[in-house]
């Protein structure tokens, strides 16, 4: 049953209300966050862990602990990692040292892997503190895995986007359109631009911990198949694999050093990336004259986009809550949400006032997540539901593909075959269903 609300309210949010926020939200600022502090906003007791796959990176695990964090008042140890390591440090931690104050940040899909494995404590009385927030309805919605108890409470939002270099206009395809570009019109601008130039113009995130295997599942899978798994093999996929090949050709070969795409087009080693917002913020904010936002291409079924949202809960097992509750509290208060915008570039959860404050960078990010959830063509994909600890293995078996097909010349249809029996072995493994935009069904679900 959750899942079904899960993936229907995903869309709503996704076709309307996904930046509901961040399109109401304000620049409430510096010592706002702290003036205005509620009791629910104080920190309490012991040093509280917090344990995150969101803002992994070094960068932004900096921004997070020596300005998003600090005027919260009470001692925070901030450790982001992947989903697998967040699982075991949960019930290790509170093994070791039972009184410990946990707080778990994390994309919808590992609360859902939680909440099934009966690790989740329902927050439904800490929200109700929260009654002077203005949170976007379908976001709160989202964390009620059950259908009715809410088991996370809405931290942050972003999606990804392609970044372009104002340099790079002038090699458009003849009646191509930045904010409604084919893939097909994607290959012929990056052609024009190697022509034009004499260097590689378009740039990706596929470095050892870039987000490459997200542009594979998110936005080619259902863009050219309209399926995020079921149709991982079929002659759909055998075509978008194609596609990839020709366009890695006319692509900077040294995308497989990238791991975040705004230093290359800072230093023009390329005009067109795609990459998360957050991860583009940094040369918008240095250069926001020089580069306009984009959606993603639109493909064969549609323009397949993912729309991520990080929530914030507490585990079962934690044994004082109101600790966590109170982070929880301060993270969602309008003034540190807008500040976790401009350190980090993902968008509100919680109205404030309006955006006409926004530094043009943060308004030019703003006008093409809206474009792209906004698309008539809008096809929204949920990132991976229910895989829990295996959920990085998932992930690398799309670069494996790609590693094959792309880099190594393998013929696709059988790397296909290979790769689709072991993401069926994770689905059986884990006993998890289809996620958004394929249609739920039986639970393994089945790739066919």
């Amino acid at each position: 049953m959750q899942r079904h609300r899960a993936e229907a309210l995903l869309y709503a949010l996704a076709l309307g209300s996904c930046l509901l926020c961040a399109c109401q939200r304000g620049a409430e600022k510096g010592a706002a966050a702290t003036k205005g502090a509620t009791p629910a906003t104080k920190g309490r007791g012991a040093a509280l862990l917090f344990l995150s796959t969101q803002l992994n990176p070094v960068e932004e695990a900096q921004k997070m602990r020596s300005a998003i964090l600090k005027d919260y008042q009470g001692e925070v140890d901030f450790r982001p990692n992947d989903s697998a390591y967040v699982y075991r440090q949960v019930d290790a931690v509170l093994r070791d040292r039972p009184g410990t104050p946990i707080l778990l940040g994390a994309l919808h899909g590992d609360f859902v892997k939680l909440y099934e494995d009966g690790r989740l404590r329902p927050l439904d009385d800490v929200l109700a503190g929260f009654s002077g927030k203005s949170f976007a309805g379908s976001l709160v919605d989202l964390g009620r895995l059950d259908g009715k108890s809410l088991y996370y409470i809405p931290w942050m939002q972003a999606t990804y986007l392609l970044a372009v270099n104002k340099k790079a206009l002038k090699y458009l395809p003849p009646g191509a359109r930045i904010e409604a570009l084919s893939y097909e019109q994607l290959f012929d601008w990056s052609v024009a631009i190697l022509k034009g130039t004499g260097k590689f113009g378009l740039g990706f995130p596929a470095g050892e911990k870039g987000l490459m295997h997200r542009f594979l599942q998110g936005y080619l899978y259902p863009s050219f198949t309209g399926s995020a798994l079921a149709k991982f093999r079929g002659a759909d996929a055998v075509a978008m694999w194609s596609y990839m090949k020709r366009l890695w050709r006319v692509a900077q070969p040294d995308s497989l050093n990238y791991s975040t795409m705004a230093e290359p087009l800072l230093t023009e080693q390329v005009l067109i990336a795609w990459d998360h917002s957050a991860r583009l913020l940094k040369a918008f904010e240095a250069r926001p004259e020089d580069f306009v936002a984009a959606p993603a291409p639109i493909g064969p079924k549609g323009l397949g986009y993912t729309a991520v949202v990080s929530g914030l809960g507490i585990p079962k097992a934690v044994k004082a809550p109101e600790g966590p509750a109170a982070l929880i509290g301060y993270l969602t208060e309008p003034a540190i949400q807008d500040r976790t915008l401009r350190e980090t570039g993902f968008f509100p959860v919680v109205a404030s006032a309006a955006e006409a404050d926004d530094p043009p960078a943060l308004k030019e990010l703003a006008r093409a997540v809206r474009e792209q959830s906004g698309s008539a063509r809008a096809l929204p994909t949920l990132l991976p539901v229910g895989l829990g600890e295996r959920s990085d293995e998932y992930n690398k078996i799309f670069m494996l593909a790609f590693s094959d097909i792309v880099l190594g010349g393998r013929d696709i249809p059988p790397v296909l075959d290979a790769a689709a029996a072991k993401l069926q072995a994770i689905l059986d493994a884990e006993g998890a269903g289809l996620w958004a935009p394929d249609k739920v069904g039986g639970r393994p679900g089945k790739i066919e």
